[in-house]
């Protein structure tokens, strides 16, 4: 009889739990504060679509995706207003949120943006290698 071990195996070939490891830290679960969404909403489509390309392009992200057809409703300039927007969702690394953030400002055309960065808890740790792998160095 032969026995087989590997990965997840012990050495009588039974499956042993293993904790899944985080990307860049080896901790159990995966995310551990390393990665962020950016949370943006945009006048449209295209404002969306040029902030996002933007954001690639200078690798403060590894991707964006942008959902259009939004309908918000705020307050500004002392009454409840109503719009159609578009939402960008960015994905990097929490040491680029600052960088993420100060680059959004200055590309929108509100005069104050929704910039919101949200942690990610946890992941597909193979997703999240990418993002560290896409982005630039924390800045």
């Amino acid at each position: 009889m032969t026995s087989a071990s590997g990965p997840g195996l012990s050495e009588g070939g039974t499956e042993q739990p293993s904790a899944p490891q985080g990307p860049q830290t080896g901790e159990p679960g995966g995310g551990g504060g390393e990665f962020v969404f950016v949370y943006v909403t945009a006048k449209d489509r295209a404002e969306a679509l040029s902030i996002g390309r933007v954001l690639v392009e200078e690798r403060l992200v590894a991707c964006v995706n942008i959902l259009e057809g939004m309908r918000s409703l705020y307050w500004w300039d002392g009454a409840v207003q109503e719009a159609n927007e578009a939402v960008l969702i960015a994905k990097t690394k929490s040491g680029l949120a600052p960088a993420v953030t100060a680059r959004v400002k200055a590309l929108h055309s509100y005069d104050v943006p929704c910039v919101v960065v949200l942690p990610v808890a946890d992941g597909n740790p193979d997703f999240l290698d990418w993002i560290a792998a896409e982005t630039r160095p924390n800045v």
